[in-house]
């Protein structure tokens, strides 16, 4: 047996599998999988590079076993993962240190028609993915424990309402007593609801989501969200609208008022589609005493504000634990170069919303002005099976952003990416 244990793992599953009664006994059975490794270069990628700083170079690999199963009113899935870089391990090893994964495992069952529940570990991603998404773009992605209520009739009205309570002990007999949740980057609980109408020539999402985070003083802060989403398409020409507040308290205790306005304009030409929008996060100074930060806790943020990631991505960009917001006004296109290739451009114009002060002071006040970025994808679908994409992004800094990141950085900063994806599907009854 092979001594890589990612390796046995995935045999065990596949054997057993393959033992699975025939299709009459076990009803539907899928077995997919992913391959998936992007190659990278980075310099100047999430924050400002340095003169001193040589650019990384590596490649991320995700790979993924899926199994679905569905019979009556009841299915299952479970996704198995394995991220690393290559070379992060010896050649000759035994175990994976915090390696592999169970990215989604939840079962569902079909009360009727229009009613289903569904509780496990699972992806919650809604609308544009602005507050609540997937972040496939990230090898790792993003899921949740939680339960789940889901309805939905044949009007094109939809409701999902959902709640998650965590605790970071992974053998139930530790844990005894108390709940406090501590050491993990997560919410305590949650709960949330999701309301979408669609109609013909558009659609409407309303959602409200509220989370608690716990300090070590056993304290629990709450933090409440509240969404309005809509698109309207006529002839030609497709509007987008978004409108979020936040409001409670964050994890330090601070007190919350925060807002997102976002706006864009689609216009489908003969050549290409052309998008013209503007992105408003309210952001805190460095003197705030109130957090007028809005944050997108769990979107899918790098499809949103540059494909580099200085935003909202893993990263402060603000000043004396406070974040800036962002002002991001962008123009987008995508060419269809043939029938199965396109090209992807983006063009991103970044200011602060807060004032920005020269590092170490708050009484000298830099332009708001943060930077340009310039994204260019190219990506083919070759088959069902295979896909493979490239992109390079450019991004011009100024003082203001340097100020942000806390670096003395370079105004030219780069990342340039190669990403091969392999999805078949290795069973089917």
């Amino acid at each position: 047996m092979p001594e890589n244990c990612t390796a046995n793992r995935l045999s065990w599953v596949a054997l057993a599998v393959a033992l699975l009664p025939g299709p009459a006994a076990v009803g539907q059975v899928v077995v997919s999988a992913e391959i998936r490794p992007r190659t990278e270069l980075r310099d100047g990628f999430r924050t400002v590079n340095t003169p001193r700083e040589q650019p990384a170079f590596f490649v991320e690999q995700r790979s993924r076993l899926n199994l679905d199963y569905g019979r009556d009113k009841v299915s299952v899935r479970l996704s198995m993962q394995d991220v690393r870089i290559w070379g992060s391990t010896n050649q000759v090893y035994k175990t994976d240190p915090n390696l592999f994964n169970v990215f989604e495992a939840y079962g569902q069952y079909r009360l009727n028609s229009r009613l289903a529940v569904r509780v496990g570990r699972q992806v919650l991603d809604y609308d544009n993915a602005r507050f609540l998404g997937g972040l496939d773009w990230a090898q790792q992605g993003r899921s949740h424990d939680a339960l789940k209520l889901m309805y939905a009739d044949s009007s094109g009205f939809t409701v999902h309402g959902g709640a998650g309570f965590n605790q970071s002990f992974s053998l139930e007999p530790a844990k005894l007593a108390d709940t406090y949740y501590g050491g993990v980057d997560n919410y305590k609980s949650m709960e949330y609801l999701w309301l979408h109408q669609e109609w013909t020539r558009g659609k409407l999402s309303a959602l409200f989501f509220n989370d608690g985070r716990q300090r070590p003083d056993s304290t629990t802060y709450y933090r409440q969200t509240y969404g309005l989403t809509g698109e309207a398409t006529a002839g030609r020409t497709t509007l987008t609208g978004e409108a979020y507040y936040q409001t409670g308290y964050d994890a330090v205790g601070r007190a919350v008022r925060a807002y997102l306005a976002a706006g864009s304009l689609t216009l489908a030409t003969k050549l290409t589609p052309l998008t013209l929008g503007l992105d408003y996060l309210s952001g805190s100074d460095a003197t705030d005493s109130r957090n007028h930060a809005f944050v997108p806790l769990y979107g899918t943020n790098h499809a949103f504000y540059g494909h580099m990631d200085y935003f909202y991505v893993g990263n402060n960009h603000g000043q004396n634990g406070r974040t800036a917001g962002l002002a991001d006004f962008y123009l987008k296109t995508t060419f269809k170069l043939a029938p199965k290739t396109s090209l992807l451009a983006h063009l991103h114009h970044f200011e602060a919303p807060a004032r920005v002060y020269a590092s170490g002071t708050t009484e000298q006040a830099l332009s708001r002005r943060l930077g340009e970025e310039l994204d260019v994808q190219l990506s083919a679908n070759v088959s069902p099976e295979f896909s493979f994409k490239l992109g390079y992004s450019h991004l011009l800094a100024t003082a203001s952003l340097d100020a942000l990141k806390g670096r003395d950085g370079q105004q030219h900063n780069q990342w340039a990416w190669a990403m091969l994806t392999f999805k078949p599907v290795l069973f089917n009854n």
